[in-house]
């Protein structure tokens, strides 16, 4: 039985529309390329009852209320999707169990993972599922989260989580607040509500217009480095590359994860420089250069380009589910056999690539997108999306993103979460991407892969880790040095000039 609508528990709006970037990630999926991110997270136990995290998941459901509303499509696609309440939610639905067969082991786990993660989310209802596993070894088990990208972005998938978990393992479980759905949306009224989005998204840009028109320098300026920003960008897209790690990919996916001490990667960032993120792609870059070693390639003369998302989502928009993101293309410099010169070859990389304002200008077209018509963007997106198929991009080979996570322990009805590891999707194109998310002490990376052409996705894992443990011992090492030397040049060695 569904309870009466109480009007004072939630002043959000009926219907939502969809930013153009999030109904992008709807207009591209297809059966071969499903466009959810997702995690795992491993728990000490015991194993709560499916009843236990249903009642869980039902008394913080307000806290979230898109997990109540599906997607809704308006007619001729005149105006941009939109979330509306699910007349039909069934939380039964989304809340579900399964167990490992002994004697759950790590292979085990992640065969799942690539099981339930190669599926698509269901269109018709909203877009998420929560898994129970049960039967991990050392009586531990496990929650696998499933999210479309058309809801969140990888810090706000994160925030999505950790809504449901609770920073004290004896914390209070709340009162399941009252909630009906909204009359599902006629035709008329998504035609009538995408108009209003409309008259709203140009009113906008008129105000945009009058700041140019009274602030003429400062637009000028902004232009300026959009142009330079859009130069760059053209000039990443047009820079194509072939290798084992590009080409087509099919709906299975496998899936690898790893960790390493947080602690051990900041060490690593104050002895050798670079930020947490140039130290985190210097180690990805060990893992496909190890992959390459692996399948016999020759890694010295390779080129791995990798899509790299930089959010761009201000401080007071933590906890607005949705995609605020912009990215870059940076080169893995998987050649350079060197830890310490990779990771200076890339700390130069990233460093040109933040002052050529792609950033600014992905993040700009983004923001242009909302005012292009809903036709011509779905249109636009479903043809690349096909074609993908026959003619897949060689601009980069593969993707990784970076999420900061919480830093205190969390809780699921009194269980402690021991790890948290990430997951990526992959598409045409892109038969390989990693995740990494911080989590405490820890520092975790989940690696998705293509089944049918990357079966090898363990070596990648294993590398990252070889990696950060080869950056550590310098790092220690140099450390060391310098307190025994005194002064000594930054970093115990010369820079290297980005290539």
């Amino acid at each position: 039985m569904i309870p009466s609508r109480d009007p004072a528990v939630s002043d959000v709006p009926p219907l939502e529309r969809l930013h153009n970037l999030d109904a992008e990630f709807l207009y591209a999926e297809d059966d071969d390329a499903p466009l959810h991110i997702g995690c795992i997270c491993t728990f000490e136990g015991p194993v709560p009852s499916r009843a236990e995290v249903a009642r869980l998941f039902a008394a913080k459901l307000a806290r979230v209320p898109r997990y109540r509303k599906r997607v809704r499509f308006v007619p001729l696609e005149l105006g941009r999707p939109v979330w509306a309440d699910d007349p039909h939610f069934d939380l039964a639905y989304h809340v579900r169990r399964t167990a490992l067969p002994e004697p759950g082991d790590d292979a085990a786990l992640r065969a799942l993972i690539g099981r339930v993660m190669s599926q698509r989310l269901d269109r018709e209802r909203p877009l998420w599922e929560v898994w129970i596993v049960e039967g991990l070894a050392r009586g531990q088990w496990a929650l696998l989260s499933k999210v479309h990208h058309a809801m969140a972005d990888g810090i706000s998938g994160a925030d999505l989580l950790t809504t449901f978990l609770d920073t004290t393992r004896d914390a209070p479980l709340p009162e399941v607040v009252p909630w009906a759905p909204a009359p599902e949306p006629s035709a008329l009224t998504l035609l009538r509500h995408a108009a209003e989005g409309a008259r709203d998204d140009h009113l906008g840009l008129q105000r945009a217009l009058w700041d140019g028109y009274l602030y003429p320098l400062e637009q000028a300026r902004i232009a300026q480095q959009r142009a330079a920003g859009l130069v760059e960008l053209a000039r990443g897209l047009l820079k194509t590359s072939s290798g084992p790690l590009q080409g087509g990919v099919r709906r299975h996916r496998y899936y690898a994860h790893g960790s390493a001490k947080l602690a051990d990667v900041q060490c690593i960032k104050k002895a050798l420089g670079g930020t947490l993120n140039d130290v985190v792609l210097a180690a990805v870059a060990g893992g496909y250069r190890a992959l390459l070693a692996h399948r016999g390639a020759d890694p010295d003369d390779a080129v791995v380009r990798s899509l790299v998302p930089v959010s761009v989502r201000a401080s007071d928009a933590r906890g607005v589910f949705d995609n605020r993101v912009s990215m870059v293309f940076c080169d893995l410099a998987v050649r350079v056999a060197d830890p310490v010169q990779r990771l200076h070859v890339i700390k130069a990389e990233m460093a040109r690539l933040k002052a050529s304002h792609m950033i600014e200008a992905v993040a700009w077209l983004n923001t242009l997108g909302d005012l292009m018509p809903s036709a011509l963007m779905g249109s636009a997106a479903r043809r690349l999306a096909r074609a993908a198929h026959d003619r897949p991009q060689r601009s980069f080979a593969t993707v990784t993103t970076n999420v900061p996570g919480p830093r205190q322990r969390l809780y699921l009805l009194g269980r402690e979460m021991v790890h948290w590891y990430p997951y990526v999707p992959i598409a045409q194109g892109l038969r390989v991407g990693t995740a990494i998310l911080s989590y405490d002490d820890e520092l975790s990376f989940g690696v998705t892969a293509d089944y049918d052409t990357v079966p090898d996705v363990e070596v990648i894992t294993q590398g990252i880790e070889e990696t950060v443990a080869a950056l550590l011992a310098v790092a220690r090492a140099d450390r060391v040095q310098a307190a025994n030397d005194g002064a000594r040049e930054p970093h115990g060695r010369p820079a290297i000039a980005a290539e």
